[in-house]
């Protein structure tokens, strides 16, 4: 297994793509100043937070370009086609695995200021959007029409539409109602080559030809860039209630998992943390929380009487051996204070150690016992802080690996642990990511987790997508001769 650098570590562009230092073409920068005027960016200072995102990987673009509409994007990567420099799209950079860093330098495209919501039609459950739209801009734009768009990661208040569709973001109602590429009707996007291709229908069912909307999204800008999103949204449910249930251990915990999921009433959102996270929650966070071994934030959405009897669904299921206490919100200030702990975690974890690695991996539920085990296990050998939460319904936990910056020998520890990690992972037969994707952080890890042949398949929808490899090169999949150099 080869060596990871740790997260704020200098990514170099690979061998055979454009490199960070040479200056773009002059034919290409006047062509660019043409179609984008002032919404070109070249200036150092300008274009300098344009190259980073959360998971603080740096690398400076040569330039920054801000369109406003699809026929810009087009003309760019025929111009960046034909002069070979590479494109790496970006939202709002939220990231945490260096997706839109741009590891080969050349231009970066920021959506930023391709932001409507060009139409919402609650008769057919559908939002039509740019990609520069805002999450949480979305989400007040379909409240006076009862409807929402379901995907909620952490980051959506801050995050776009477009990032969310390129890694396949999730959050915590994903066990209920899917990842973003479940609520994805249609797209309208820009090739490799310049062209624009639209896929998908403004339909529920669609069962004509191949299913690129479900290929692009998550494929990280590596495939195309998106340009226009047809949305799939839902009727807003009237209410919510919420149980926080504490265990002995993970086992019990894990066992409460399989028997709330098996029962009929399927959770809106079911959260998992281990119990290092809610020691830290309570001693570090200021949550009140009693000492336990583990802990489960169960959510169930709906109306009326049907609401109650979910929530005493999902009670009499998280109820069994090793439960330590039960806690129900009778009304949105108690439910809000059920997910104190839950919020508690994020700055206690920075108060133990400043330097995180945050893996977001998935294992069969069934699986999630022994996944947290082996990981304490991990955690005593390399001496290192390892903490885990997630999305228990989903078999998605957030692993982090915790390490202080100046300490170079934990550094190097946590640096070492992470490929056991993805060992491990894989072994109980998981996947390296639930909704971060992929990115510079894990394309590593590629070449272990599909075998040889699925990575070609791969390898050729790139070729067909984007034939000179512009689209964010240095993400996702591993270069042939890396492959090789690894042997």
């Amino acid at each position: 297994m080869a060596a990871i650098a740790l997260p704020m570590h200098f990514l170099a562009p690979t061998r055979d793509n454009p490199g960070m230092s040479d200056p773009l073409p002059r034919p290409l920068l006047k062509a660019l100043s043409d179609i984008f005027g002032d919404a070109l960016l070249t200036d150092a200072v300008a274009i300098h937070g344009y190259g980073t995102d959360n998971s603080r990987r740096h690398a400076t673009p040569q330039a920054v370009v801000l369109p406003q509409q699809a026929s810009q994007v087009q003309a760019l990567v025929r111009l960046c086609r034909e002069h070979r420099v590479a494109v790496t799209a970006r939202g709002r950079g939220t990231s945490t695995t260096g997706a839109p860093v741009p590891v080969a330098g050349g231009v970066v495209v920021s959506f930023e200021h391709m932001d409507a919501i060009v139409r919402i039609a609650p008769d057919d459950r559908l939002a039509v959007v740019e990609p520069g739209v805002l999450n949480g801009a979305l989400q007040q734009a379909l409240v006076p029409h009862g409807m929402f768009w379901p995907p909620d990661p952490t980051s959506a208040p801050y995050s776009t539409v477009g990032g969310n569709l390129a890694c396949n973001a999730g959050g915590p109602g994903s066990v209920k109602y899917g990842s973003a590429r479940e609520h994805v009707l249609a797209l309208v996007a820009v090739t490799g080559t310049g062209d624009r291709i639209r896929c998908g229908a403004p339909t529920t069912k669609d069962s004509s030809g191949y299913d690129l909307v479900r290929l692009l999204v998550g494929s990280e800008g590596t495939l195309a860039l998106i340009v226009e999103a047809t949305l799939k949204v839902q009727a807003r449910p009237q209410g919510r209630r919420a149980l926080r249930a504490l265990y002995r251990d993970v086992g019990a915990a894990a066992a409460a998992v399989a028997r709330v999921m098996a029962q009929p009433v399927l959770p809106c959102a079911l959260e998992f943390m281990d119990g290092e996270a809610v020691r830290l929650a309570r001693e570090r966070g200021g949550a009140e929380l009693a000492e336990a071994g583990a802990l489960l934030m169960i959510e169930v959405d709906g109306s009326g009487p049907a609401l109650e009897a979910a929530l005493q669904a999902v009670r009499s299921a998280a109820d069994g051996p090793g439960v330590v206490a039960l806690e129900e919100a009778v009304d949105e200030r108690e439910r809000e204070a059920l997910w104190a702990a839950r919020r508690a975690l994020s700055p206690a974890l920075r108060s133990l150690r400043a330097g995180k690695i945050n893996e977001d991996v998935v294992v069969p539920v069934s699986r999630l016992p022994e996944l947290v085990h082996r990981l304490g296990a991990l955690a005593a050998e390399y001496r290192v802080p390892i903490v885990n939460f997630g999305h228990a319904g989903n078999g998605n936990l957030h692993v982090n690996i915790l390490f202080d910056p100046d300490d170079a020998g934990e550094r190097e520890r946590a640096a070492r642990c992470l490929p056991r990690v993805f060992d491990t992972v894989l072994s109980l037969q998981g996947t390296l990511s639930g909704e971060h994707g992929i990115g510079a952080a894990k394309r590593p890890f590629m070449a272990q987790a599909f075998d040889p042949p699925t990575l070609a398949a791969m390898r050729s929808i790139k070729q067909a997508f984007d034939p000179d490899g512009i689209l964010n090169p240095g993400k996702v999949l591993p270069d042939a001769w890396t492959d090789a150099d690894r042997g």
